[in-house]
């Protein structure tokens, strides 16, 4: 693909990283957004900040360590966050295509107003996936429920466009990672996938770094061959890396920490 073709705005800004099916930007996703065309991905995966680094504590390998995983997950109060949250929604949205779709991640933190700005900006929701995680840290204050689980919200940007969803690859493909999913059996909206793997973490980690089987399902279920997938939020670039397995045509990622981005440049590499 000849990115530049598609998005001329773009010439001005060199990427972290290019491959002949991969470039990754190293910017605010809200600057690199604007220069990007509109109507011009056919799918979008974010993982925006959870805004849970405020003091808590949680379980890492038996430990008890501090839930703070950088400034970037800070909360700045409900309004400001809010603010954050519909100013990149807003932006995924222009860029998306009439019959695109976005699928976002988070925790009860963070995904009820990124559903509800969804509902704002005229998104129709598909569904609702709860993502649990059979391997999750326990509760260590034992004064409320244990975590399990994330909430993935999977919305349309128009209506009445007819979206990609494959759904003989969902119901009849090979999932043998997810106890719950029945062989031949139509995929249901609760998910049992594991945290990463051991071997997703070589090149380094990230703090919510997502596994590659669930990005996987994700892209086979919602694109097709040739379709370009956008990531806002890329983190250690699992999203690029499921592109790149499943054989996508293109991927797009931005992310603000350097580090990170290199992260994601070795994972590809």
């Amino acid at each position: 693909m000849d990115f530049l073709k598609d998005f001329p705005k773009l010439k001005g800004h060199p990427p972290y990283y290019s491959s002949p099916q991969s470039i990754l930007f190293n910017g605010d996703c809200l600057d690199i957004l604007s220069l990007m065309s509109d109507n011009s991905i056919d799918m979008i995966f974010a993982d925006p900040p959870y805004m849970l680094s405020n003091d808590g504590f949680t379980c890492l390998n038996g430990r008890m360590v501090k839930v703070n995983k950088g400034k970037w997950d800070k909360s700045r109060g409900l309004e400001e966050d809010m603010r954050f949250h519909e100013e990149w929604i807003s932006s995924c949205r222009r860029v998306l295509k009439p019959e695109g779709t976005m699928w976002i991640s988070g925790t009860y933190h963070s995904i009820y107003q990124c559903g509800y700005l969804l509902q704002k900006h005229n998104f129709h929701i598909l569904n609702d996936i709860a993502w649990f995680k059979p391997n999750g840290a326990p509760n260590l204050s034992c004064r409320f429920f244990t975590a399990s689980h994330e909430t993935l919200l999977w919305a349309r940007k128009d209506k009445k466009a007819k979206h990609t969803f494959n759904y003989d690859e969902m119901k009849n493909g090979s999932f043998p990672e997810d106890a719950l999913k029945k062989e031949n059996t139509q995929m249901r909206s609760v998910w049992s996938i594991t945290s990463p793997k051991k071997g997703e973490k070589t090149e380094g980690r990230h703090p919510t770094q997502k596994p590659l089987d669930l990005l996987k399902r994700i892209i086979l279920a919602s694109t097709k061959e040739d379709d370009i997938v956008l990531d806002p939020f890329c983190g250690s670039g699992t999203t690029a890396l499921a592109c790149q397995v499943l054989g996508r045509r293109f991927f797009i990622g931005i992310e603000m920490d350097e580090a990170y981005c290199e992260l994601s440049k070795k994972r590809l590499g």
